[in-house]
């Protein structure tokens, strides 16, 4: 573990900056380039531990990878030339990389067995494992009260397509589901009844699967075959520029410009909340492609408390840490109504960012009603430095570096070697906005 000092009173900030690619897609891209015919390159792929592990999963698994700093290029073996694994597949702490190869390996004519690191093990993967078996997949993990967790074993199965109602909003499960579906006979659709992030969806569009979309569902036929569309950029991931985006909101005279980013309606929920917040963001140019991207420019505003609904969680999960921290700095109080999904990240990130805003001199608190829990935040006219902790979790550790920033005084965060989860080049940017 290595502690991270945070001065704050920034006075301002002006920067230009682009972030590495976005994670979500990264996976995704990675896994159908893995399943396709032909070569796929992926420009802009991000080197932190997660997406690196999932090109370590592909490559156990007979398909040859090469990586080249940002530049990756996978050879497809095709939608049945995945081989056995000589041993276990060990995940670490990736959950997209586990539960979107849960849908890939449950649908193969080998067994295999999904390992992870000791927070990933204890994430709860029923929701998953659940509709799989529904398909005709040949699960079993380790059960303990009523939940399943990893490792998982699949073994082979025959896998029949069909229609899911998504009883919680998750882009994992829906991905993986749509994955499975790729090996299915006949057609597998998942209906949501709130959207989340359509990676997935898209990106198998873009590699030629046999679709159809309609308003609140998703299907997919088996059997296609995917062809590579050959170079796929991926945008600049949104979650890790979502830090900057708040920093430049919340520092005064403050103008950052970010080129590159992802602008998916489905993803970029953190900026539709901000500017309703009051927050100065402008997109100042759009590219072509099938993932929605642009430049935009961050101006510092006075921000006001909002409320943050049900509907909108599912597209602005990953940022609900950093937009704690942007309620805290706003005038009013800031609900957060639905974020119950928070206490089962890679930390309770509840747990985790009341604890820490509170050191920092924050009113937080939760409300429960039925099964939803809501989590309100009190916005102060100025943050205190304190001592705070990192709990293992990238996203709770590069908000309270964010937090530093703002408020008067010294912030140490005891752990900041977790970012390289997500985000390994994080404190260089805090650096060169913040000159830290």
């Amino acid at each position: 573990m290595r502690s991270f000092a945070v001065k704050g009173g920034c006075s301002h900030i002006t920067a230009a900056l682009s972030f590495p690619g976005d994670k979500s897609i990264a996976h995704r891209a990675a896994i159908l380039g893995a399943l396709a015919s032909g070569t796929t390159t992926l420009r802009n792929f991000p080197a932190n531990e997660d997406c690196l592990s999932t090109l370590s999963i592909i490559r156990r698994l007979g398909v040859r990878v090469a990586r080249d700093g940002t530049v990756v290029r996978i050879a497809g073996k095709g939608p049945n030339g995945l081989k056995a694994p000589d041993s276990r597949l060990l995940i670490k702490e990736s959950g997209t990389t586990y539960r979107l190869m849960l849908g890939v390996l449950a649908g193969q004519g080998f067994d295999s067995t999904l390992a992870a690191g000791a927070s990933l093990s204890g994430r709860p993967m029923l929701r998953v494992t659940g509709p799989l078996r529904r398909m005709g997949a040949r699960l079993q993990g380790r059960r303990s009260a009523g939940e399943e967790y990893p490792p998982v074993t699949a073994r082979p199965g025959r896998l029949k397509g069909f229609v899911y109602r998504m009883p919680v909003a998750s882009a994992q499960v829906k991905s993986a589901l749509l994955l499975a579906g790729l090996f299915a006979d006949g057609l597998t659709t998942v209906v949501e009844k709130v959207p989340t992030r359509d990676h997935t969806e898209r990106m198998l569009e873009q590699f030629g699967a046999a679709t159809r979309r309609s308003r609140n569902s998703f299907s997919v036929r088996g059997k296609a075959h995917l062809v590579s569309p050959g170079t796929v950029t991926i945008p600049g991931d949104i979650s890790s520029a979502a830090f900057f985006i708040v920093l430049g909101s919340i520092i005064p005279r403050s103008a950052i410009r970010i080129s590159n980013i992802g602008l998916n309606p489905t993803r970029s929920g953190i900026i539709a909340v901000l500017r309703r917040m009051g927050a100065d963001i402008r997109v100042c140019k759009r590219y072509p492609g099938a993932e929605p991207r642009g430049d935009i420019m961050v101006r510092s505003a006075a921000l006001k408390a909002t409320t943050v609904t049900r509907k909108e969680i599912p597209l602005l999960i990953d940022e609900l840490p950093v937009l704690m921290v942007a309620a805290a700095c706003a005038r009013g109080t800031t609900v957060f109504k639905a974020a119950q999904e928070l206490r089962v990240k890679e930390t309770d990130r509840i747990n985790s960012m009341l604890f820490n805003l509170s050191r920092m001199g924050v009113d937080g608190w939760t409300e429960k009603a039925g099964r939803e829990e809501a989590v309100f935040i009190a916005g102060v006219p100025e943050l205190r430095g304190a001592w705070v902790s990192g709990f293992g979790d990238h996203r709770t550790a590069m908000s309270m570096a964010v937090a530093g920033v703002k408020a008067q005084g010294v912030t140490v965060i005891d752990d900041i070697d977790c970012i390289n989860k997500s985000f390994p080049g994080f404190v260089a940017a805090l650096r060169k906005c913040c000159r830290l």
